[in-house]
């Protein structure tokens, strides 16, 4: 991780102790200019995600069952899914014109999938390894605390 994600995840953890979830979602909006929407979506009676906090426009994809879209496998197969353009990804639920580019990464708290990281870009091939890493850094810290 360079160390300007180090010092990001650093300042995330007294973020989340402090401030929640709300904060986290704003934190990685306002400090990663590629991060164009931020959200997170818990498990809801094992069979969907429900959207909870975000920072960026507004979603109709506040409910998505597993299965459905880039969430949903996600939700289904219990690892991270970079899609580095989302116009040639046949699953892709849009929530925006301008979205090119999403990262989805799990979230689990003792070994059981509860929530993910979902986030935009509206830039074509936007994330990259180290945003990987630093994202499920990030899970693993929400995880511990949620």
């Amino acid at each position: 991780m360079n160390e300007d994600d180090q010092n990001l995840l650093e300042k995330l953890k007294g973020v989340l102790e402090e401030d929640g979830l709300d904060e986290v979602c704003r934190t990685l909006y306002d400090n990663k200019e590629h991060y164009d929407w931020v959200g997170i979506y818990f498990v809801e009676d094992g069979e969907k995600l429900v959207l909870e906090p975000f920072k960026g426009k507004k979603t109709i994809h506040t409910e998505i069952p597993f299965g459905s879209g880039v969430c949903g496998r996600v939700a289904m197969e219990g690892k991270t899914i970079i899609v580095d353009d989302v116009c040639k990804e046949n699953e892709y639920l849009s929530c925006s014109p301008h979205v090119k580019s999403e990262i989805v990464v799990p979230i689990y708290k003792e070994n059981e999938f509860v929530a993910e990281i979902d986030i935009d870009s509206n830039t074509e091939n936007a994330f990259s390894e180290e945003d990987k890493i630093l994202l499920e850094n990030i899970a693993v810290m929400i995880g511990s605390v949620i």
